[in-house]
């Protein structure tokens, strides 16, 4: 005799499938420089979240000379960490990478461990009031590549102006170019400035 309840779930009598869950695709970049080249970091497939492509973080290192021991970071939106991590492993002495998005800030910090990046610190927040929170003139790089559509330039670039040292840079991604007469009222100044693809990559100096 037929069970009424299995039948009831299962028409037919066939087996039952089971449920798949969907899951977030990911890829992989690679740090390209310093102590963990080569290493492999993982991005999630978010919407909005846009790694800065290799060729572009090799034409930054460039500029910025390798050589970041000693030097005080602060990556505000960070994604991936990817960044900061790549400071990190050319010396940088701290690090901080600020991100909103909890699953990013847990990847992050996976990464952080098995790196044993014990110079980088993980906090999840919202990028601007993390810069306003920073002590003024205390860091040497700060990395600014807050989503394209947030409305966020003027006030990161307005906070990062106060939190970088006189001698520091400020890098900044945008999807239009950023010019001196743009940055006046905030005292930066532009040093290098590079288009890769849809991406503008800036290097910023205090004036």
């Amino acid at each position: 005799m037929q069970d009424k309840s299995t039948k009831k779930s299962n028409p037919g009598g066939r087996p039952a499938r089971p449920v798949r869950r969907k899951l977030v695709q990911t890829h992989e970049i690679r740090i390209i420089g310093g102590q963990w080249k080569r290493t492999k970091l993982k991005v999630a497939d978010k919407p909005g979240l846009r790694p800065t492509p290799d060729r572009v973080r090799e034409t930054l290192f460039n500029w910025l000379g390798q050589d970041l021991t000693g030097w005080r970071c602060a990556d505000v939106f960070a994604g991936t960490g990817v960044l900061g991590f790549e400071a990190a492993s050319r010396g940088a002495t701290e690090v901080i990478l600020v991100e909103q998005d909890s699953a990013l800030v847990a990847q992050i910090k996976s990464t952080q461990e098995h790196l044993k990046a014990h110079g980088v610190q993980v906090v999840r927040g919202e990028g601007v009031a993390a810069l306003r929170h920073l002590s003024p003139a205390s860091q040497n790089l700060i990395f600014l590549d807050p989503p394209f559509d947030g409305g966020l330039y003027e006030p990161a670039l307005a906070a990062a102006a106060r939190a970088v040292a006189p001698e520091g840079f400020v890098y900044l991604e945008s999807p239009t170019r950023w010019t001196n007469e743009l940055l006046a009222a905030t005292g930066l100044v532009v040093h290098r400035h590079l288009k890769a693809g849809a991406v503008h990559a800036h290097l910023l100096r205090t004036a």
